[in-house]
């Protein structure tokens, strides 16, 4: 999607309804300064006012997304265009959340076993090389911890039995044993146990 089309196509359509910058932004509970973000290309607006802000600009949300008027007989095909573009957008999220996942894990992770072997094989005080485990062993775990949130934020679990795509709650994909990114848990629909393999999307790919 074109933020910079989009936003011009807000500007507009904000005038037409004679409204300034800051009487839109108080309809919608929003500061001014938000709404300076969205016509400058800076920032979309979020799906939660979507709706408001649409029929705020006598619009409709398919015509914000596309940044400009849409004809009736071009209208569904619109529509999907920007279906598809935002799964596009959601997807490439998710990627990056997943991305993050390793970026956060994986140093700290290796730097908490270093600080162990260090404790294990330097000589030092006692007291400081207790203090090192257990500084070590609670940065593994609170990064283990971490990494977990952003994953299960990131897409979807398949089950394996009726492939069912569902997000499971923190602690179900925290305390459940795992291969890679693919977690032991039961299904909410089949009530199966399976290794839920990690996916980007809701739907299964054609």
């Amino acid at each position: 999607m074109d933020q910079i089309k989009i936003g011009k196509f807000i500007a507009s359509c904000r005038k037409e309804q004679g409204m300034t910058q800051a009487v839109l932004a108080e309809k919608l509970g929003i500061s001014d300064r938000a709404v300076s973000k969205w016509e400058t290309g800076k920032s979309m607006p979020d799906a939660g006012i979507m709706l408001e802000l649409c029929d705020l600009l006598k619009i409709n949300v398919n015509e914000l997304l596309s940044g400009e008027r849409i004809m009736a007989e071009i209208y569904d095909k619109r529509a999907e265009e920007n279906l598809l573009a935002m799964k596009r957008e959601v997807d490439e999220k998710n990627r990056q959340l997943l991305n993050l996942e390793i970026i956060i894990g994986v140093p700290a992770t290796l730097a908490g076993f270093v600080l162990c072997g260090v404790a294990a094989y330097v000589e030092m005080p006692t007291g400081l090389r207790a203090g090192l485990i257990v500084f070590a062993v609670v940065m593994i775990v609170t990064v283990a911890f971490i990494a977990v949130g952003i994953e299960r934020k990131a897409g979807y679990y398949e089950c394996q039995k009726c492939h069912d795509r569902h997000v499971p709650t923190y602690w179900q994909a925290n305390l459940a044993p795992h291969i890679g990114r693919s977690r032991l848990m039961k299904c909410p629909v089949c009530g199966k146990w399976s290794y839920q393999k990690k996916v980007l999307s809701k739907e299964e790919e054609v």
